[in-house]
């Protein structure tokens, strides 16, 4: 098999598993417990929580853990509508945002919000002037993606922080595709609140994190105990944490050498791509992209059908996210950029990871190639 579907999700590091499984059957103490086993507990997920602060620049005490990113975008959101609702009740966000924030914001118009949808250019990136003609009396919040999901495109996530604070906006990103594949300084960035989710870069699923900027006191989003600081209840899953502040570890380490070699492999991908197979278009930005994304329309075909034969070839692709697999109708981020028609219908989307190799992309055009010719000679 050869796997092209990590911006889905990625497979566990094996030192992250190893750093799981004691947590699993023999260091097991709840971390609210006052003895000293569950204390142990209680020290790891704090470790965790120093670990990714000082991967973004941020304090300990700014970092809450959730069951990934969808809750993490649901509290943001949801939290800070309910804190500010008495200052306003307007929210800006973006046209090609992940479905967590955008079904996060019409769930709140329904409760009397207005939400604005910044339109993307053709590669998928905001214009800052609209984003700052947006911009009202009652805007209580700005929600923008780091790096989008389908087709990489990347923001201008500094900027849109320095426009957010200069109008004393809340500013959160979703950088659930960013985080460890991109730097990210939470306070160089003018970023308020930020999300991310274990199992993007080889953490288990089911954890993730929300960076809260001190002073920033969104509404209690899951109500019970008085686990992470009283904002955030529910007994911790400590494995799947203490596996997180692994995977921060090892990603953090390699991350440069990463970066590199991915972007590499994926040029090489597409440069093969563009010049041996007629009628191809490349969907997002060229070069504001994240280094292992690659969203491709192969014009006269189903992109649905080319995945499937690429399925029976042993190679993982996808026509888009993976949390709106199946549903139709076309990809909203696709639509965003302009796409229609054979565009639309067209695109597959590759992403590369550091495990995979150039000999995989080698037979993944050649797979390719053979298969889009063999639907283009049946229509």
């Amino acid at each position: 098999m050869i796997y092209l579907d990590n911006a889905a999700t990625t497979p566990v590091h094996p030192d992250v598993l190893k750093a799981m499984l004691p947590y699993l059957d023999k260091q097991y103490g709840n971390p609210s417990g006052i003895y000293e086993f569950a204390e142990k507990s209680k020290a790891a997920i704090d470790e965790v929580r120093k670990i990714i602060a000082g991967s973004i620049n941020a304090k300990p005490e700014e970092i809450y853990f959730t069951s990934g990113g969808t809750e993490s975008d649901n509290w943001a959101l949801i939290g800070m509508a309910e804190a500010l609702k008495d200052k306003g009740r307007h929210i800006i966000t973006t046209a090609i945002e992940h479905h967590a924030v955008i079904n996060t914001c019409e769930y709140l118009k329904q409760r009397g919000y207005d939400v604005t949808y910044l339109d993307v250019d053709n590669e998928g990136i905001i214009n800052l002037k609209n984003l700052r003609d947006s911009i009202r009396k009652d805007t209580i919040l700005i929600s923008i993606m780091c790096a989008n999901n389908e087709v990489g495109s990347i923001q201008p996530i500094k900027s849109i922080g320095e426009i957010a604070h200069r109008n004393n906006i809340c500013f959160h990103t979703d950088a659930v595709q960013a985080y460890l594949h991109t730097q990210i300084d939470v306070k160089k960035m003018n970023i308020d609140m930020m999300s991310a989710s274990s199992h993007k870069f080889r953490g288990a699923k089911g954890c993730g994190f929300l960076y809260i900027r001190d002073g920033i006191k969104p509404a209690v989003f899951m109500h019970g105990g008085k686990q992470e600081s009283g904002v955030r209840a529910g007994t911790e899953n400590v494995h799947g944490i203490v596996g997180m502040g692994e995977a921060v570890k090892i990603g953090l380490k390699n991350m440069s050498k990463n970066i590199v070699y991915t972007r590499n492999m994926r040029d090489y991908l597409w440069y093969r791509i563009e010049h041996e197979i007629p009628n191809v278009m490349l969907n997002g930005s060229r070069y504001d992209r994240l280094p292992g994304n690659l969203n491709v329309s192969f014009l006269g075909i189903e992109g649905q059908s080319l995945l499937v034969m690429l399925d029976m070839d042993g190679i993982c692709t996808s026509s888009g996210s993976a949390c709106t697999a199946g549903l139709g109708g076309g990809s909203h981020v696709l639509k965003a950029l302009g796409a229609s028609g054979d565009r639309l219908k067209g695109a597959l989307r590759m992403t590369l990871d550091v495990q995979n190799t150039m000999e995989e992309m080698d037979y993944v055009v050649w797979r390719i190639k053979e298969n889009v010719a063999t639907l283009r000679d049946n229509i």
